[in-house]
């Protein structure tokens, strides 16, 4: 069991599949919620507080996609893998600008879910810090997992804050795809490298100013000239700047490799 019981909001409309992976769910040490439905769902989300929340996206009512846009606007911390049968790159990419932390296609291992479900849980929960706010540029608060701009919080999601985090802590390093992935996922992930394209791309969309940088065929690096950056690590002369390709490639979404269950 473990030390907290993770509140999760699981919304799946197909019996046989909610009951099974509940039962797994609960057994591993979650307190889980259910939904058939869309529309009870958002129900649960204004009632209750939830870390994580697991939600199919074809359900009567309203839809997963729904589910997951009023979770992003509501500024709630609770991060959300989106759990279907929809496998088509289109879908995927939409779940991802809708800052979806991850997705996963059905059929699917109970417990290859149960370990993207703990990879992602294990850096969201951090003791509260009281927030503090500064003037001036980019600042990233490492106790806090919270970044800043001016004295205001940027609404970063867990998965983005850790990107900005690597790539700040090293300017003028090329990371790639791989190296990134290992560095906020550690070996827990399965799936397409490319993966880390879409989170740059809502990551860029969240920041101000434009210090992420795309080097072409190798990956992206931390800019922190002119951009007011607070770090103590940043060297007085970064690194010559390869070529930027100002854009943020294609994205080929990731593609779950083991199943059990069926929709």
């Amino acid at each position: 069991m473990k030390e907290a019981a993770y509140r999760v909001l699981f919304l799946e409309d197909e019996p046989t599949i909610r009951e099974v992976l509940t039962e797994y769910m609960l057994v591993s040490g979650y307190q889980v919620t259910t939904a058939e439905n869309g529309d009870r769902a958002l129900e649960l989300l204004a009632e209750q507080e939830f870390e994580l929340a697991v939600l199919d996206i074809c359900v009567p009512g309203a839809d997963g996609f729904e589910v997951l846009r009023t979770i992003h606007e509501s500024g709630k911390r609770t991060a959300v893998i989106m759990l279907t049968a929809l496998e088509d790159e289109q879908t995927q990419v939409k779940a991802f600008n809708l800052y979806a932390d991850d997705y996963v296609i059905k059929p699917v291992s109970p417990i290859i879910l149960l370990k993207r479900m703990e990879t992602i849980l294990r850096r969201t929960l951090q003791s509260p810090v009281e927030e503090k706010t500064d003037e001036g540029g980019l600042t990233l608060r490492e106790e806090a997992y919270c970044a800043f701009y001016g004295g205001e919080k940027l609404p970063l999601t867990l998965t983005e804050y850790l990107l900005l985090h690597r790539l700040w802590k090293e300017p003028g390093r090329v990371f790639t795809r791989e190296q990134l992935i290992l560095s906020i996922f550690n070996e827990d992930y399965i799936g397409n490298d490319r993966i880390i394209d879409a989170h740059v791309k809502n990551l860029r969309k969240k920041l101000p100013i434009p210090c992420i940088k795309t080097v072409i065929g190798v990956g992206y690096q931390f800019d922190g000239e002119g951009c007011g950056t607070k770090n103590s690590n940043v060297p007085k002369q970064c690194p010559e700047k390869l070529p930027d390709a100002g854009a943020d490639g294609d994205f080929s979404a990731e593609m779950a490799q083991q199943g059990r269950l069926r929709n």
